[in-house]
Formats: structure tokens, sequence, C-alpha cells
């Protein structure tokens, strides 16, 4: 059993001393930041919640045991938005045969129906809820296949794990599928239903360039109203500059005067269009409060691949235009080893570090671990997860790097990971304990 370097005591309340936090996740006055942005900082635990937070030194941080952290950052446990937990792992059995983005949607395909039951998909679940937890995720928001018979498989699976869960991760689940679903309505009837029965009042699809675009979103967005439903799209997850689905969705939530919370991923081609046309787009989305997630590591993986060419651009969206213009902006997981995939293991510290070096978020201001953490907590309607606050839960991440560059020079494997202000186990589970799904490795 690890937990981490820190021996946190088991007392009930106890302190945390000589902490850097980043100030843009801190709910609490009298802080001064480094030009890191990072406080130097104690913190009393009392109860499994922080009871205060006051500059290093400082007196009236009360009694009890202390943990010197010597300079070492502390987080919130982050919040994950956009996952896929129902397609996760199934790499050893289903792999993408060119790492393209066709490959890898034809392989889940096929993976989907030949594999996917009840049984399988609940392990798989699971397995990486539990990579997740140890890494110190507080909340997911996974996306769910919703076509055919595996509306009425996954759906239950999720909101059986969202309850065995309840008090380690909060788990949301969106449903998804092609645009050109949306007009079928027996289709979405059925996503509706078991979103009613199974779900968090979210729904949302795949958009993309279909002549039926418009009729289509207008569908999706009615359904939305009519429920009061949040939406959530995959968006032009292509290089493609043709591909501008966002603008429509932008236009669709403006007509529909749409109040909802409206989150848009991958928005890959924003990137690829002309100034003025991106200008255009981001002002669109920002009048349609639309808020935006970027998935570094699988969007670099997949697009630009073509065979024997070196990859000319990294996949990502305009993040800095879209933040500069005041939209909200994130970074998640995205999928783990499986054929979008092939790596990953739902680590919100390995996507901020790689985000940082792919988005060049490292001279661009000293807030972008909104982007993990208060942002997407907000996004998800989580009040009080992904901030420290007094009163807060003593939900934390502790580390021994005291900067920036030391943070994301190494993976920080040695974490400790406080839930209620107790340390819990950050033994990783084997991979060997899926093994019995996989058959003959593909």
């Amino acid at each position: 059993m690890s937990t981490g370097f820190a021996a946190v005591p088991s007392a009930p309340s106890f302190r945390l001393t000589a902490a850097r936090v980043p100030l843009c996740l801190v709910e609490a006055g009298g802080l001064a930041a480094d030009r890191d942005g990072l406080a130097l900082v104690d913190l009393a635990l009392e109860e499994g919640r922080i009871a205060s937070i006051l500059p290093a030194g400082a007196e009236g941080l009360g009694e009890g045991p202390a943990v010197d952290l010597d300079g070492g950052i502390v987080l919130p446990r982050l919040v994950d938005c956009h996952i896929h937990l129902d397609k996760g792992h199934i790499w050893p059995r289903r792999r993408n045969p060119d790492g393209s983005f066709m490959g890898a949607l034809n392989s889940v395909m096929a993976d989907r129906e030949a594999n996917w039951s009840a049984t399988d998909v609940r392990a798989r679940m699971e397995f990486g809820l539990r990579c997740a937890f140890a890494h110190g995720t507080a909340a997911v928001r996974t996306h769910i296949d919703s076509l055919g018979k595996q509306i009425g498989l996954s759906w239950p699976v999720l909101a059986e794990l969202r309850a065995e869960w309840a008090g380690r991760i909060a788990i949301q689940g969106s449903p998804l599928f092609g645009i050109q679903f949306a007009l079928d309505e027996g289709h979405i009837r059925d996503v509706v239903a078991a979103v009613k029965a199974h779900g968090d009042r979210l729904f949302g699809c795949v958009s993309y360039m279909i002549p039926e675009l418009d009729a289509a979103l207008d569908v999706v967005f009615r359904t939305a109203i009519d429920h009061g439903f949040d939406l959530d799209f995959h968006v032009d997850e292509t290089n493609d500059p043709a591909a501008r689905s966002l603008e429509h969705i932008a236009d669709a939530a403006i007509r529909h005067r749409f109040t909802g919370r409206i989150l848009a991923g991958h928005c890959c081609s924003l990137a690829l269009q002309e100034p003025q046309a991106e200008a255009r787009i981001i002002a669109k989305v920002r009048e349609a409060g639309i808020a935006v997630v970027s998935l570094p590591m699988c969007n670099m993986y997949l697009q630009d691949r073509q065979p024997g060419r070196t990859p000319r651009w990294r996949g990502v969206t305009a993040l800095h235009e879209l933040k500069a213009a005041g939209v909200p902006v994130m970074i998640a997981s995205d999928n783990t080893r499986d054929p979008f995939y092939a790596y990953g293991d739902l680590d919100l510290i390995e996507v901020l570090r790689e985000g940082t070096r792919i988005l060049q978020l490292d001279h661009a201001g000293t807030d972008w671990a909104n982007a993990v953490a208060r942002t997407p907590a907000a996004i998800m309607g989580l009040d009080g997860k992904g901030v420290l606050s007094p009163g807060g839960p003593a939900d934390l991440i502790l580390t021994r790097a005291r900067d920036w560059t030391e943070f994301f020079a190494r993976p920080q494997a040695d974490r400790t990971v406080l839930v209620a202000g107790r340390a819990i186990d950050t033994t990783l589970p084997d991979h060997r304990e899926l093994d019995h799904l996989m058959g003959v490795r593909s």
C-alpha cells in the first residue's frame, strides 16, 4: 500500500505548513504570490475540512500535529471533464491499425459490437476510476457511446458506478452519438430515456459538417430545452479547415436563446482557420456562452498523422485565443489505452504537464492550473471542487515540487492524495487485472 511521501497524521485535526499553492485556486485573502503564481501558506485541517489557509508562519493556525511540506506544491483534487471510461483499455484486443482517426473509429465500432457486455464495460470503467482516484481526481465526466443495444447496457452500469463511487469520485455521464442520429426520433427518444433514468441531465453528440447539420442541431437544442439538459459536444476533431460545426453550434445556441451550460470538446480545426474566420467564430462562441476543452495528448496522437510524413501541427485548438476572448477553457484526459489514444492513465497531473508543453502554456500567465480544476468544476456544476477554500473539503494532492519547473520535470509519482483529510492508497491497479477480458490480442 502506497500513500505517497508525506506521513500524514491519522489525527482528525492537523496542520500542513510551508505549502505552496496556486493562488488562482485559492479562495482566501491576504496571500501573496511569487512569479510562478504560487503562495507560501500554512493550512489547518479539521475533521476532513480545511479550517484555514494563512500566510506561512502567521499566527492563529491552531494546535495539533504538523507536517512540514518544505515548500512543496499543494493542489486541490482535480477535475477531468472529458473522458471515455466505456472505451478504456480495449487496446490489447483491438488496436488502431494505422494510428488514424478513422482507424480508431472503425476499431472501436468493431470492438463495441463484439465485446461490450455490461460485465466487460463495468470492469474496464471501474479500472479507469481506480486509476483516476489514485492519481488524485475528484470528479470526471465520461462520454457514453449511445447507439443501439449499447444504450441499454452502458447507462445502467454508469448509474451503478456513480452510486458506488459516491464520496470518492463524482461521476457524470454524457451521451455520445453522431449528429446524424439526432434526426432519428426513435433514437433521440431512447437516449433521452436513458439520460433521465441513469444520467446527469446532460445531452450531446458528435458534430460534423453534414448537409442537415443545422436541422439536427435544432433537434439537439430543442431536446435539451424541453428536458432541462445541459449540452456537451465533440466538435470538429479534424485538420480540415472547412469543418466549422463549432460556429453552427454557437449559432444554434444563440438562435434558441439557450441558457444551459454548453461544453465543446476538441475544436481542432479552429486552429487552422484564417485569422478573420477564427476571430469571428471565437466571438460567437463567447456570445453563446460555450466553454471549450482541448484534449492535448489524444489530439496530438491522432491529428495530422500520415504514413511516412512528419506531422506539421500539434492537433490542439486555439486555446490561447479562446481564453483571451473570455471563453472558459480547459484541458482533459480524453481516451485511455484504446484505439483513439494508445496511452494515458487518467492522470490529470500528466495532462497538465503535457498540455503545458504541447500548448505552450508556460509563458502565458500563471493561472493555467484552473484548466484542470476550478474551470471544469464550474462547467460541471460542482460547487467546492477544484479549489482550496476555508470550510471546503480537505481533498488535496501534496507534492515535493517547489515550483512549476520541478513539478513538470517529473511525474510526481510519489504524490500524497488526501480525501477528507485522510491519505488514500495511491497504488495503481495492475493492467493484468483486465487480461481475462482481452482474449486474443490483436
